[in-house]
């Protein structure tokens, strides 16, 4: 029998928001119950450049009160301390993990020097109702380490709105016991409810219970129904391995008991047979952007099965987004990083990589990145000379002279689709040539022609959008004139 408390618990305890951004924000949000606010304490200043993977240690979150009573809403203050011992500079990375499976967002801070480094982290829960939970640290990067459990309780004080009146000592008298159907299964394991959980739940006299039920340890239903004697309440659960565990039914506030410890066990087999989820991520395709200096990725995320995956960017070690995506089955969905701003000697190239975290597994990837060439700043100007020698070695043939001329074009930066024109004064010798410059520079366009007819060469130059220049070059005399031949002189002169 399934409950439909799933929805009231979590509303109870927590719930989790995926937060996902393009480029993503936090890893999920904090539960839906609990206001959560966390800071961090002081590290060292920059130093440098990390040597080697620094190492990471984490105290157990200590609660400011283990064990709360009184009036609600009430607020639970968490601290730990995680120690990193490191030679340069690194970034560490973490969360705060949830007693209903929820996590919090992702947060991170620089540290840098010799030794062991100290961060002071912190967390405020506020709790509407009654609660029974732990909370954890994860630290994400520069290595995976997570702490013990902190265990906790908050019970509140019943104002009476829901009792009908009744006396304190009839809260006193509430019974439940559970079991499983079935307690052993055996069979493939895929999705939709295979063992189903059951409890009765008893009171001596009308009233209303909180209820949840508790799966190896993890919170998984719960909520809140009118008793006025007996009362079934239950949840469905579909396994994704072999394993053995089990599950007890909890009422809470006054008068709170819990059931009898229902075991089961499951044997996956079959063909249908569906085992522990395993994702995977491919490796990361990136792209430098040169007119703005930043770098972007995009890669792939693939899983054999039903589950949530997280995911973390990182560029050149530091964590610059994160994410999660659900996936309803098997499948593959890509998950993108926009573009990140680069200096320094980031923009001289690096890597950018993603860390991914399913249900039973975790995997990685790294891809390395270009560096980033702002190109040239366009040209707004062109300037233009042309010079012409004047070749007489040819008269003696008979050809004529010939002019050897050479234009120079000069821009300011660079261009495409430079047009030159070039032309004689006279007799009708014109040529066109397109130049392009990848910076500032200059670039000589040379020919010759025939010098008869004319005695000046034109040059122009135009760039695309619109700057023009022209020179005129001018030489001298053509071929010289043969010499007159001398007369004879009278004979008997």
């Amino acid at each position: 029998m399934k409950s439909s408390g799933l929805a009231r618990r979590v509303a109870a305890f927590g719930a989790t928001s995926a937060v996902l951004a393009a480029m993503v924000t936090g890893l999920a949000a904090a539960p839906a119950q609990a206001a959560t606010t966390a800071t961090a304490g002081t590290a060292s200043t920059a130093g440098a450049k990390s040597t080697g993977k620094p190492s990471i240690a984490i105290t157990t979150p200590k609660a400011s009160v283990r064990n709360y009573e009184g009036s609600c809403p009430a607020t639970v203050n968490f601290s730990a301390t995680i120690g990193v011992k490191l030679k340069g500079k690194t970034t560490v990375a973490w969360r705060w993990l949830h007693g209903d499976g929820s996590k919090s967002k992702v947060q991170t801070k620089k540290v840098s020097g010799n030794g062991v480094k100290k961060i002071n982290v912190r967390q405020s829960l506020t709790f509407k109702g009654n609660v029974k939970g732990w909370e954890a640290l994860e630290v994400l990067g520069p290595k995976h380490v997570k702490s013990k459990k902190s265990y906790f309780s908050v019970t509140c004080e019943d104002k009476g709105n829901d009792d009908g009146g009744l006396r304190e000592a009839d809260y006193d008298k509430v019974s439940a016991r559970a079991w499983a159907h079935p307690d052993e299964y055996v069979g493939p394991c895929t999705p939709g409810d295979k063992i189903d959980f059951t409890g009765v739940i008893r009171v001596n006299s009308p009233r209303w219970v909180h209820y949840r039920w508790i799966l190896n340890g993890d919170v998984v239903d719960g909520g809140k129904v009118k008793v006025w004697n007996s009362r079934k309440v239950g949840f469905g659960f579909s396994p994704r391995s072999s394993h053995r565990g089990w599950a007890v039914l909890e009422t809470l506030g006054r008068g709170a008991t819990e059931s009898n410890r229902v075991g089961y066990k499951v044997w996956c087999k079959g063909d249908g047979g569906h085992h522990e989820t395993k994702v995977s991520v491919s490796t990361p395709t990136t792209g430098t952007n040169h007119n703005t200096c930043a770098v972007g990725a995009n890669a792939t995320i693939s899983s054999n099965g039903r589950g949530r995956v997280e995911y973390v960017w990182s560029v050149n070690g530091k964590v610059v987004d994160s994410g999660s995506t659900y996936f309803g089955g098997a499948g593959s969905k890509s998950v993108e990083l926009n573009e990140q701003s680069l200096s320094g000697d980031a923009a001289k190239g690096g890597t950018v990589s993603i860390a991914i975290s399913g249900p039973n597994n975790r995997d990685s990837a790294s891809q390395s990145y270009a560096a980033c060439n702002k190109p040239e700043p366009g040209a707004t100007s062109v300037k233009v000379s042309v010079s012409a020698v004047h070749d007489q070695s040819t008269c003696k043939d008979g050809k004529g002279s010939t002019i050897n001329a050479t234009a120079t074009i000069t821009v300011n930066g660079a261009a495409k689709n430079v047009v030159v024109q070039l032309w004689s004064e006279v007799g009708g010798f014109s040529k066109n040539v397109t130049l392009d410059f990848d910076k500032a520079g200059s670039q000589t366009v040379s020919y010759s022609l025939p010098a008869a007819g004319t005695n000046g060469i034109h040059a122009k130059a135009t760039l695309a959008g619109g700057a023009s220049d022209s020179s005129l070059a001018t030489y001298g005399d053509h071929c010289p004139a043969a010499p007159k031949a001398e007369k004879e002189a009278p004979a008997g002169a």
